[in-house]
């Protein structure tokens, strides 16, 4: 199956044509929690909540929670190992649920395990190395990331919306995203889609049947296509948000 690598094609774009970006957009609420508030934790939880998600902030350091405890929408002092705790809390209610404790491996592991005993819909954990990715993986982690080949802002942004695929941001204010060309705009050709115009985007790439497309103005878009689209985060925000309208 061909992809995007977008790290490719970021660095590519830097080099060639200079610094733009975007970020994801929240089309239906949903609820998250982050657990462990380590660098990588924190990027995250601060990622969503500039997004305006729903976020439980979890740690066992009261210093840590205190830090964010002003922007989260809840947060909690406990021991995420004790199912006990997690169940008062109502961990099992929340929709996507990041596990980025840090070197204490244990702690992670149990953490994962009681997570998906409690039935929570979707754990991603932040793997420490490849053995711990093994682990967590055979304990039912649905998504696994190690923090060297994936960003918390760009794990934030791609979680928080169920039609961006991939998202890497190029400066503090453009970035890279790809989403799947919705139904609002299958049949339409690039000219009359008019994002240049409408929202200073582009769509620079094509991802259709294993194929990559650079369009023309007179491609016409398709059920299935994956779109890579550059621009400026507010803008590719307001079209995604319009896209899943």
């Amino acid at each position: 199956m061909v992809s995007f690598d977008l790290n490719k094609i970021s660095w590519y774009y830097i080099k060639s044509q200079g610094k733009r970006i975007i970020k994801g957009d929240i089309m239906a609420k949903k609820s998250f929690a982050v657990i462990g508030l380590g660098r990588f934790g924190e990027s995250v939880v601060r990622e969503l909540i500039e997004q305006d998600a729903d976020v439980l902030v979890i740690d066992k350091d009261p210093d840590r929670i205190a830090k964010l405890s002003k922007i989260a929408t809840h947060a909690v002092t406990l021991d995420s190992t004790q199912e006990l705790s997690l169940k008062e809390v109502g961990i099992n209610s929340v929709d996507h649920v990041v596990v980025s404790i840090g070197k204490d491996l244990q702690s992670s592991i149990m953490t994962t395990l009681v997570l998906k005993e409690l039935g929570v819909k979707r754990v991603t954990v932040k793997a420490q190395n490849d053995d711990h990715a093994k682990v967590v993986e055979k304990l039912g982690a649905d998504e696994i990331i190690q923090p060297e080949k994936q960003s918390g802002k760009r794990l934030a942004s791609r979680i928080v919306s169920d039609n961006i695929l991939d998202f890497i941001d190029l400066n503090d204010s453009h970035s890279f995203i790809v989403v799947n060309a919705t139904e609002k705009i299958v049949g339409s050709t690039i000219i009359n889609l008019d994002l240049r115009n409408k929202y200073n985007i582009n769509i620079v790439a094509i991802r259709r049947e294993g194929d990559i497309i650079i369009p023309s103005a007179e491609t016409t878009l398709v059920s299935l296509d994956s779109l890579l689209l550059i621009g400026a985060n507010q803008e590719l925000n307001k079209f995604n948000t319009w896209l899943k309208k």
